[in-house]
């Protein structure tokens, strides 16, 4: 069982920053391939950005790539986003997600889920 908790959302303002943070429980951190994911009103849920169990492969969304960093620390049991060039379509909560089985674009292959945290971009 793994329990995410998402931090460092907030509202910024176009090109600005934030670091999303996703503290994880468990001891068995480190075997767990990790997913971001956002969601807008109105709009399904979709794939932002996920990393190998190792740190040493990621992925991303191209509406994202460039300006999107993920990245894991497992001594920490911890994932991040670092989000740079931020844009008003970029609004969204963003949710951590972890996988029992290997990186997927697909939310349907993320078993365990945190609560979300609220990114808003002002134009």
């Amino acid at each position: 069982q793994v329990q995410l908790v998402e931090s460092g959302g907030g509202l910024v303002q176009a090109g600005g920053s934030l670091r999303l943070s996703c503290a994880a429980s468990g001891r068995t951190f480190s075997s767990y391939p990790m997913g971001w994911f956002r969601q807008a009103p109105g709009k399904e849920r979709e794939f932002v950005a996920a990393i190998n169990w190792s740190g040493d492969s990621t992925y991303y969304a191209d509406s994202v790539k460039g300006r999107f960093t993920i990245s894991r620390d497992n001594a920490k049991n911890t994932v991040y986003l670092q989000m740079n060039s931020l844009k008003p379509e970029d609004t969204a909560v963003y949710y951590c997600a972890a996988t029992r089985t290997f990186v997927v674009r697909d939310p349907r292959g993320y078993t365990y889920w945190g609560q979300g945290t609220q990114v808003t971009v002002s134009s």
